[in-house]
C-alpha cells in the first residue's frame, strides 16, 4: 500500500511540474486501466473532447485517403540552428528541449517556434493500415499558441544516428522520474528527415487534453531505429507507459493531403 501511495504522489508531483506546452500524466495506455485511451474523455471535463472530437489524432495515412498536391496547400519551410539542449524523462516519454531559440517552422507565413521533440513506441500514426516501430514528434508553437507538429515514422532496422548519440544520456536518467541530462548543442536537423514529401492534415494532440488545434505534417520517407534503441526508450517508461501510442482515430470528413515539395528545400538560419 505504501508503494502505491508513493507512486501516486510521484505522478502528482510530475503533473504539477509540467510546463504549459507539455501534457499531464494522469492518463495511461494499458487497455482496461482506469485512464486508458478509451476513458480519457471521462477522467476530466476538460478532456471530454478526447472522446467526442471530430478532428482527433493520430489517424491512418495512405495514398488512398490523401489528395496528391504539388508544393503543398500551405507553403512550409524550416529554419533550424544548433543550440544547447536538455533531455528529460517525463515518465511517459523522453523529451528533448532547447534552452534557447533553435529555430522555427513556417507555414503560410506564420512562424511556429520549435519547442521540443519526443518519441512514441510503437508509432501513433498508421501508414497503409500498419503501425511502425516508433514515431518522432517535433513540436512547434506560434506566438498566439497554435501548434504544428512534424512526425517522422521509424521502422525497425539500422540504428538511428541521433538516438545513438544520446543513448548513454537516456540510460543515465531512465530510472529518474523528471530526471534531466544536458546533451550539448543539438541541431534539430540531426534528427534526420526532410520535407520533400509529406502528409498534411488538421488534428489534435495525441495525449490529453486532446486539443484540436494542431497542424500535422507527417514525413513520407520512413526512417529506421534498431531493436536495441527501441528497448532503451521503452525501458525508460514505467507503470502504464511502456507503450505510449494512442489508437488511430476516425478521420471523419477531414482532408488529408500528400504534398510533394521537391522544388522547395529546407533552409537554415545563418
Amino acid at each position: 500500500m505504501n508503494n502505491i501511495i508513493l507512486f501516486v504522489s510521484c505522478l502528482a508531483l510530475a503533473s504539477s511540474a509540467l510546463a504549459a506546452d507539455e501534457t499531464e500524466t494522469e492518463f495511461h495506455y494499458v487497455t482496461g486501466a482506469y485512464a486508458d485511451p478509451s476513458k480519457w474523455s471521462s477522467v476530466k471535463q476538460e478532456w471530454k473532447i478526447c472522446g467526442v472530437g471530430k478532428r482527433q489524432s493520430p489517424v491512418n495515412l495512405s495514398p488512398k485517403v490523401a489528395r496528391l498536391v504539388h508544393n503543398s496547400t500551405a507553403l512550409i519551410q524550416t529554419y533550424y540552428k544548433p543550440v544547447e539542449a536538455t533531455l528529460k524523462n517525463r515518465g511517459y516519454d523522453m523529451v528533448v528541449s532547447w534552452q534557447e531559440d533553435a529555430g522555427k517552422l513556417v507555414i503560410n507565413n506564420t512562424d511556429y517556434k520549435l519547442i521540443q521533440s519526443h518519441w512514441h513506441a510503437p508509432s501513433e500514426h498508421f501508414l497503409n493500415g500498419k503501425r511502425l516501430a516508433m514515431e518522432l514528434h517535433m513540436v512547434h508553437k506560434s506566438a498566439d499558441g497554435h501548434l504544428a507538429v512534424i512526425g517522422v515514422l521509424l521502422r525497425e532496422g539500422e540504428p538511428n544516428p541521433f538516438i545513438s548519440r544520446i543513448k548513454d544520456k537516456i540510460n543515465s536518467i531512465a530510472d529518474i522520474l523528471q530526471g534531466e541530462a544536458s546533451i550539448g548543442k543539438i541541431d534539430p536537423r540531426e534528427f534526420g528527415w526532410d520535407l520533400t514529401k509529406f502528409y498534411e492534415y488538421r488534428g489534435s494532440l495525441t495525449t490529453p487534453p486532446c486539443t484540436e488545434d494542431v497542424i500535422w505534417t507527417i514525413v513520407n520517407k520512413v526512417g529506421t531505429v534498431s531493436r536495441q534503441q527501441i528497448d532503451i526508450l521503452v525501458d525508460a517508461r514505467r507503470a502504464g507507459y511502456e507503450t505510449n501510442a494512442r489508437p488511430a482515430q476516425p478521420l471523419y470528413k477531414r482532408m488529408v493531403y500528400l504534398n510533394d515539395q521537391s522544388t522547395i528545400s529546407a533552409s537554415a538560419l545563418s
